[in-house]
């Protein structure tokens, strides 16, 4: 796996397997933990389907690989459609975890659910093997690619590998009290550790969403906006101006940068050459080079707009 969409294409044929084991061992053992575990991985073969698809239309956009029509219709790229896809996905996983969870407490307040542990344990060993192997594999080519698609799959692994590992301890258990003094409790093994493993997934997406909410809402990173306000001021310093102003944000891998610099009136006129080569300045000082980063540098001789303290 070289590129980010080779990672992505891997992953959900290794999902779409999952699901349907999941589906279908969890109708033939009666286990809601185990169709749940199905259906929270459809989930995430649908959201990688998107995910492939956004993770395309950027890498084109960047390479001007796109057709006209599209490239009229998207002057701006397609780097804002990662953040809104990070969250769809983290707050789809949030609700289905929830649900699962409400599911869960209602099973063991109703007396349990019985399953037949044989198909169960067979599935979960199976699973666990799956999502280890994918785990590692995205994430050592994460390492390369960098990319937030790909971290949120690592995630989404990570959590799969944790549920099936749950549920094939459950499912051992509950082979093993079978017959013996402790044999009332099998049908509650089931819902018991559906709910342990809701309780426990709930809360993981939700950093990815924060980031996502934030970038969607266009908040300026700090870092960002820090690093673009020393290059202005050097620049603003070294070339005399009155004042600048730095607006800033990112979405996904893009970064996008805007700079004003508030010229004094009654300069004598400069070629546009000399213009240019601020430009440049600034741009190589922030990382123009990055096929991600789109960063605007104007001036004017208006005043600058008052900032409060």
């Amino acid at each position: 796996m070289r590129t980010e969409q080779q990672a992505l294409k891997v992953s959900l044929a290794a999902i779409l397997l999952v699901s349907v084991l999941g589906i279908g061992f969890g109708l033939v053992s009666g286990s809601f933990a185990i169709l749940f575990d199905g259906v929270f991985s459809l989930m995430d073969a649908v959201m990688s389907v998107v995910s492939l698809t956004v993770a395309g239309l950027i890498s084109r956009s960047v390479t001007n690989r796109l057709s006209r029509r599209t490239q009229n219709a998207f002057t701006m790229g397609f780097w804002h459609f990662e953040p809104i896809v990070l969250l769809v996905n983290s707050a789809l996983m949030m609700g289905v975890a929830a649900y699962a969870l409400v599911q869960a407490v209602s099973a063991l307040l109703s007396g349990g659910r019985e399953v037949d542990f044989g198909p169960a344990v067979v599935y979960a060993a199976v699973v666990v093997v799956i999502t280890v192997v994918m785990g590692v594999l995205e994430h050592r080519a994460n390492k390369r690619i960098r990319s937030e698609f790909v971290a949120m799959d690592v995630k989404g692994w990570i959590m799969a590998g944790g549920v099936t590992g749950a549920l094939l301890i459950a499912f051992v258990i509950g082979m093993l009290i079978d017959g013996t003094a402790a044999a009332w409790f099998m049908p509650y093994v089931d819902p018991a550790v559906l709910t342990v493993v809701a309780l426990v997934l709930i809360p993981v997406p939700f950093s990815t969403l924060r980031k996502a909410l934030s970038e969607v809402s266009l908040v300026t990173p700090p870092g960002l906006r820090t690093s673009a306000e020393a290059v202005a001021e050097e620049v603003s310093a070294a070339e005399g101006f009155d004042d600048y102003r730095v607006y800033a944000s990112a979405q996904g891998r893009s970064r996008t940068v805007e700079i004003v610099f508030y010229v004094p009136k009654g300069l004598p006129p400069r070629a546009l050459e000399d213009w240019d080569r601020i430009r440049d300045t600034v741009e190589a000082r922030l990382g123009g080079d990055d096929p991600h980063a789109w960063i605007t540098v104007s001036f004017t001789t208006k005043d600058a707009p008052a900032t409060s303290a």
